[in-house]
């Protein structure tokens, strides 16, 4: 079954990509995790997601289309990127989504991916 893997991070955690002094540990830990999802053979597909700050939002409000710059909502979590997994079943999938570097001071998110329409 596919599972998408949605990973939060904190704001200072987003910030550590660039810091001269965080950089390397931040970005160690991710490559050692998207290193043993991609050798595991479970990986569908994934991306990493630039900061909150390039995103753009778009609405339908009463037949016209709103667009918003940044984050929607000051959030404390933010989505930082995510993977497309095939495994068994939604243990698996929890075991792999603990691995994550976003585990220990965000969020991960574990959705059953919705199969197409038949």
């Amino acid at each position: 079954m596919e599972y998408a893997i949605l990973f939060y991070e904190t704001a200072e955690a987003n910030a550590h990509r660039n810091h001269p002094e965080k950089s390397a540990a931040y970005w160690g830990a991710w490559g050692a995790y998207v290193t043993a999802v991609q050798e595991s053979g479970i990986s569908k597909s994934g991306q990493g997601l630039q900061s909150p700050s390039t995103a753009t939002t778009v609405r339908l409000r009463g037949g016209k289309r709103q667009v918003q710059d940044g984050p929607v909502a000051d959030a404390k979590e933010q989505l930082a990127g995510f993977f497309i997994i095939d495994v068994p079943d939604l243990d698996t999938a929890l075991a792999w989504a603990a691995r994550s570097p976003a585990a220990s001071d965000a969020a991960v998110e574990v959705r059953p991916v919705l199969p197409p329409p038949s």
